[in-house]
């Protein structure tokens, strides 16, 4: 059936009968168009088919194919019933976000681009980025077992943050059941050596300025004032939730096989969320989610020593680099919707809990959390906080402006000359052009579009946006 436009933003592909769940997209014209040129709308009928789902089926306007679920894709299943889908939380597990602010003013004539480069340089001694490079945190006396249990919150244990970032980080820095003991010797093997480390594809850290408040009130509550510096953090999971997927993917498979489930395609791989091997994957889900909270709890501890190194001053005291929040792309969470426990699968999608939610932070209970929505390399990216109205989306929105190009296209058809226009005065760390050209601005939709999809729709509102001014990103395909 095709898409039906039901209001402002929205469209409806209404499920072929009972069994399957109808498919709610929020796109514009421009938007549900491009979708159809892929296999994302044929993605999302995939999940609206699977025993359990709970309808509907939601893509997001930053849809686009992936493996399994598309990016931009969330899917609700009951948890008694249902399944639980690796290929729908993806490869890298809580590959997410975090901001952090400061009360650094920006005058370009001070920080100028020697000074700015000096600071990506600082960044980079503590931080390795690329595909396989391995952490500068050799000796820190915490296991790997540690973190896949307690996340963040055995970093802030041992002196790298403070207590207070916790109500700043989504499940408060870890989530439950995390365990090794459903972890694959080869994924151990992965993640031993790689805390504190960016990798490749879309990861990136990115020094911003605020250059626009939409929200007056709710940007002064954030924190975030006008022409201040902030520093944004991109990473997740790493090898380690790479190839805790990777290994679930096969089991999941053959426990469906087992239950005579049938799944549409190997990428959509799911089990009975009660079943051994369904509950095995979620507790090493967990771990991966906990290693990436970690991740990136210590990359911001290394940022904030860069900064104090070059400005010369505290990071925090005298610079107040603060943790504004840190939320997760790919993940399957239980929630309460509608006073019934459900288990929510976001992949590319972000959670946008609004003002008194009753599983929003404390900190941001009258506001709504902030949702952190990055933009590609060397454009805008945008703080918002969801809606009432957001329960349409079971409370997600989009994770950033969703490509519109795949890798191998961006690398044949963008020349240099094309990735330097659009980059324009954003610094970037690659010595080559060829390093990064497939995270280049024209690879991806256009985000300020996208972000709009949603805050028209009445599913959020912009709070702040921040400029680029510098970028570091690593060499090598995703993440």
């Amino acid at each position: 059936m095709p898409a039906e436009k039901i209001s402002k933003n929205k469209y409806i592909i209404r499920a072929e009968n009972k069994k399957y769940a109808d498919i709610l997209i929020f796109a514009n014209e421009k938007i549900i168009a491009a979708a159809g040129e892929d296999r994302s709308i044929e993605q999302l009928k995939d999940a609206s088919r699977l025993p359990g789902v709970i309808s509907p089926v939601v893509g997001l306007p930053d849809l686009h194919e992936g493996y399994g679920l598309p990016i931009g894709g969330v899917m609700a299943q009951d948890v008694k019933q249902g399944l639980v889908s690796a290929g729908s939380v993806g490869y890298d597990i809580n590959c997410g976000v975090r901001l952090v602010r400061s009360n650094i003013k920006y005058d370009p004539k001070k920080i100028d681009k020697p000074f700015l480069r000096n600071l990506m340089i600082a960044i980079e001694d503590r931080v390795p980025t690329g595909i396989g490079k391995t952490s500068e945190h050799k000796n820190i006396g915490i296991s790997l077992s540690e973190i896949a249990r307690e996340g963040a919150q055995i970093l802030i244990k041992k002196g790298f943050g403070d207590p207070d970032d916790l109500e700043s980080i989504e499940e408060k820095g870890k989530m439950s059941r995390g365990t090794l003991s459903a972890v694959s010797e080869r994924a151990i093997r992965r993640g031993q050596k790689q805390l504190a480390t960016l990798g490749g594809g879309n990861h990136f850290m990115e020094i911003q300025v605020i250059d626009e408040i939409y929200e007056k009130d709710l940007a002064e509550k954030f924190g975030l004032a006008k022409g201040n510096l902030s520093v944004m953090i991109h990473t997740g999971s790493r090898g380690f939730g790479h190839q805790i997927c990777s290994d679930y993917v096969n089991i999941l498979m053959k426990a469906a096989a087992r239950e005579g489930i049938k799944i549409p395609r190997r990428g959509m791989s799911a089990a009975p969320i009660q079943s051994l091997e369904g509950k095995n994957y979620l507790s090493a889900m967990a771990a991966a989610m906990n290693f990436a909270f970690a991740n990136r709890q210590m990359i911001m501890d290394d940022v904030r020593e860069a900064f104090s190194e070059v400005f010369g001053a505290d990071p925090k005291k005298d610079l107040g680099m603060e943790l504004v929040y840190d939320v997760a792309h790919n993940s399957a969470k239980f929630e309460i919707y509608q006073d019934k426990k459900i288990l929510v699968h976001r992949k590319g999608a972000t959670r946008a809990f609004p003002a008194n939610h009753r599983e929003c932070p404390q900190k941001y209970k009258d506001t709504g959390h902030p949702a952190i929505i990055p933009g590609s390399m060397g454009t805008n990216s945008y703080i918002l906080v969801g809606t009432k109205k957001a329960e349409e989306s079971y409370y997600s929105v989009n994770h950033g402006a969703g490509r519109r190009m795949s890798r191998g296209e961006a690398k044949r058809t963008i020349s240099r000359e094309d990735f330097e226009k659009t980059m324009g005065d954003v610094l970037y760390n690659a010595r080559d052009f060829r390093q990064v050209v497939d995270e280049a601005p024209s690879a991806y939709k256009d985000v300020t579009e996208v972000v709009d999809v949603l805050a028209d729709a009445g599913l959020t509102k912009k709070v702040v946006r921040l400029k680029p001014l510098a970028v570091i990103k690593g060499a090598g395909g995703e993440g």
